[in-house]
């Protein structure tokens, strides 16, 4: 079996972010224009779908993730040629070829999240050729359920409505869920407060037996972060994610020095183990989270877990994505103990743009999720609404007929 064709199309929001810019505070939250910008600082692109095709034309679906549109560009022009003609099973190599033949730039961000968009194709391609969902793949299921944590809550302007919608996640079944902070650094002691007062209205309403996280998504400086904890104490706020920017190792080992009773956690916008191991090393988080469709695909995402469990950190991979569930499945309870969920509501934040994009999501049910037991990821396209989100015309490379006569790996 051989690569033939690898096809990309780049997905936009199907609504502009207007949730993600007016009520999360982020690390462009500075900037005096931050909430007029209708499109804020995400750009027109969520992801980026990648489709590897065989020569025996099965094809495997992957995508490039980070709420950008440059991975496209990336694969056309260079990973395409790469892996073209190759067997889409030797994913240690394909994922090496990748990685080395572009080292020149390509060692974090888009680069990665182009890699790991191929990567999680070939996967995809490989448990469907066997007809194996990919978690029997890498190892086995390891259980038949996971806990998901519910990922929603914005700032909402009105306490009421995000009361309610606290109280409707409990009523659905989950005991652990996320909010988001909507205020930082330029909004002073009057955003702290504010802060305060969307971490009381959720804990009123869901009540001291629901686990409760909040996230900042790097919108926070170091002297900031240090005061929210304090203010935030009595609440028992299981883990607060992403206080500082990704880079900012260092202040993160701050973080867990000068607060040791609060949990911090960070991982979707890092983008390699290598970035990992800097944060395992140092022991700079609590909590892992990365996402396979950014941080390198699926093979590089075992070696985190990996490194992750001989540290004795968890990892609770970001988003509920068909990518991110086959690792969790092939992990001990131990290493991925949780996954994040993000729910199939409206507004869409861009975040739950998979699911109307891709046929075979699971979905919750009491708080848990149950792995697919279809071939591959499980997943198929829903055309229509690619047609309809798609940016741009495809790209495509074809292994040339000469070549494809010639055989190859079988």
């Amino acid at each position: 079996m051989r690569i033939a064709k690898i096809a990309t199309r780049n997905i936009r929001f199907d609504k502009p972010p207007s949730t993600l810019n007016r009520h999360l505070v982020t690390s462009a939250s500075q900037f005096e224009d931050a909430r007029e910008r209708e499109s804020g600082w995400f750009g027109d692109v969520v992801f980026t779908l990648v489709q590897v095709e065989s020569d025996e034309g099965l094809v495997g679906i992957g995508s490039a993730g980070g709420f950008q549109g440059a991975s496209k560009a990336l694969i056309d022009d260079y990973y395409m040629d790469l892996v073209l003609g190759e067997d889409p099973r030797r994913h240690e190599y394909l994922w090496q070829r990748m990685h080395r033949g572009t080292l020149r730039f390509g060692r974090s961000g888009n680069a990665m999240a182009a890699i790991a968009a191929i990567d999680i194709a070939c996967w995809d391609l490989h448990g469907k050729a066997l007809g194996v969902p990919v978690q029997e793949l890498i190892g086995g299921v390891t259980r038949t359920t996971a806990p998901c944590y519910v990922s929603r809550l914005y700032a909402l302007d009105d306490p009421g409505e995000l009361s309610r919608e606290a109280r409707q996640w409990v009523s659905a079944g989950f005991r652990s869920m996320k909010q988001r902070f909507g205020f930082g650094p330029s909004d002073g002691v009057r955003g702290m407060k504010k802060n305060v007062a969307l971490v009381r209205t959720v804990r009123e309403a869901v009540g001291d037996e629901v686990e409760l996280s909040c996230d900042a998504y790097m919108g926070w400086d170091l002297g900031y972060a240090m005061e929210m904890a304090h203010l935030l104490r009595e609440y028992r706020i299981s883990w607060i994610e992403e206080p500082l920017p990704a880079q900012d190792v260092d202040g993160y080992v701050e973080l867990k020095l000068r607060c040791p009773w609060q949990r911090w956690s960070t991982g979707e916008h890092l983008y390699s183990k290598w970035e990992f191991q800097e944060f395992i090393a140092r022991r700079a988080a609590d909590i892992l989270q990365p996402d396979a469709n950014r941080c390198g695909g699926i093979t590089e995402m075992r070696k985190i877990c990996a490194i992750a469990e001989a540290a004795g950190l968890p990892v609770i991979p970001h988003s509920n994505e068909a990518h991110n569930l086959a690792v969790v499945f092939s992990q001990a309870p131990h290493v991925c103990p949780m996954v994040e969920y993000f729910p199939p509501v409206e507004p869409d934040t861009g975040n739950e743009l998979f699911w109307k994009i891709f046929d075979g999501n699971p979905t919750a049910r009491n708080g848990v999720l149950h792995p697919s037991l279809n071939p591959g990821l499980g997943l198929g396209i829903c055309e229509t609404a690619v047609s309809r989100l798609q940016t741009s015309e495809a790209g495509e490379h074809r292994l040339p007929a000469s070549a494809r006569s010639n055989g190859g790996l079988s």
